[in-house]
């Protein structure tokens, strides 16, 4: 998919909540320290912070590196599987909190981990058309993993946002997005229950890399782009592992991968992982570099888009602070206080 008017980013911002819990502590709990672990620690938002806190976080990073108005968004929207409310967007706060309202589009989206990356693409769609000049789209998740579950280890929380606007505005252009879904249960969560549960045998090979490998090798088809015309390539980081075997799945050498591993220092940011990958990305990238970034989201999915930098990028990407600063601060808790902040204590 090729919007008719060529877009890109034309600001970018990231935020993760200092608090960290080692993924050791967990496993002392639970299973007496046997057994490794999938990440080192992971991300905890603190008794004051939720989607839309963090949204706001990265949305103001963004604004600063665009350089323009909160009231000259046309849209702002969230992607996120853990919005503090069933009924009332977040969005709207959001915006009212920057100051793009009233007359602004706001709209709260999901797709599990990769309702950050629909937002963008939807921002794609309206700046392409003409129909708006910028849109902020947000990724965002303080996401949960029942207490002694595998999730429980990377379930984490971050924030990452993109001003999609036009590409001769942008330190980044993107060239097209391919998305490729199907119905595979490989993890859910209904309605009524607190923790999401996972189809184990589909998590992997159905799911995750199937939905990746198919979508990116789809986009890379359609431009005539080989892996060795990439730079770098971004993918969705449920934890350590995944990304690294995909991208060797799809030929891509150990040094292409996505600057950091996100996720063995933060665990799985969910609707923020692949954004945040691309936010680390973008900081240390130089112009004429090709980022190839794909999503991943449960149940299932997956986007894959072709990004090349610009030269403003070395401007303005230090008008904010860089994703590394947010994943090197760290504030230890230990298991206790992070069950009583993500609320795993149920009082009679």
């Amino acid at each position: 998919m090729k919007p008719d008017r060529p877009v890109g980013i034309v600001g970018y911002g990231a935020y993760v909540p200092r608090y960290r819990i080692a993924a050791k502590d967990i496993s002392q709990v639970w299973t007496g320290g046997h057994g490794g672990v999938p990440v080192e620690s992971k991300s905890v938002p603190g008794p004051d912070e939720d989607v839309i806190t963090m949204s706001l976080e990265a949305a103001r990073n963004a604004l600063k590196r665009a350089a323009i108005a909160p009231n000259d968004l046309s849209a702002v929207w969230i992607g996120s599987e853990s919005h503090p409310y069933s009924v009332k967007p977040s969005g709207t706060v959001v915006a009212e909190a920057l100051g793009a309202t009233p007359f602004v589009s706001s709209a709260d989206f999901e797709f599990a981990c990769k309702a950050g990356t629909e937002a963008m693409t939807a921002g794609m769609g309206m700046v392409g058309s003409g129909m708006a000049r910028y849109v902020l789209a947000i990724g965002a998740d303080t996401a949960q993993g029942r207490p002694g579950d595998a999730l429980e280890y990377t379930a984490a929380a971050g924030a990452a946002a993109m001003i999609i606007g036009p590409a001769a505005e942008s330190l980044a252009t993107i060239e097209a997005t391919v998305s490729y879904v199907s119905d595979t249960p490989d993890f859910f969560r209904r309605a009524d229950r607190p923790y999401p549960v996972h189809g184990n045998r589909f998590t992997g090979e159905p799911a995750y890399f199937n939905q990746v490998r198919n979508a990116s090798q789809a986009l890379m088809t359609q431009l005539g782009v080989t892996p060795n015309d990439v730079t770098y390539a971004v993918f969705h980081q449920p934890n350590a592992r995944f990304p690294q075997v995909v991208a060797k799945q799809l030929g891509f050498r150990n040094e292409q991968i996505a600057p950091g591993l996100l996720a063995g220092k933060i665990g799985n940011t969910y609707s923020a992982a692949a954004i945040l990958g691309l936010c680390a990305t973008l900081d240390v990238a130089n112009p004429g570099d090709v980022i190839l970034m794909t999503s991943y989201g449960s149940g299932s999915g997956a986007d894959a888009y072709l990004i090349r930098v610009g030269d403003a990028v070395l401007e303005r990407r230090n008008r904010a602070p860089l994703t590394e600063k947010y994943v090197t601060r760290e504030t230890m808790i230990d298991y206790a206080v992070y069950a009583k902040w993500r609320n795993k204590l149920v009082m009679g």
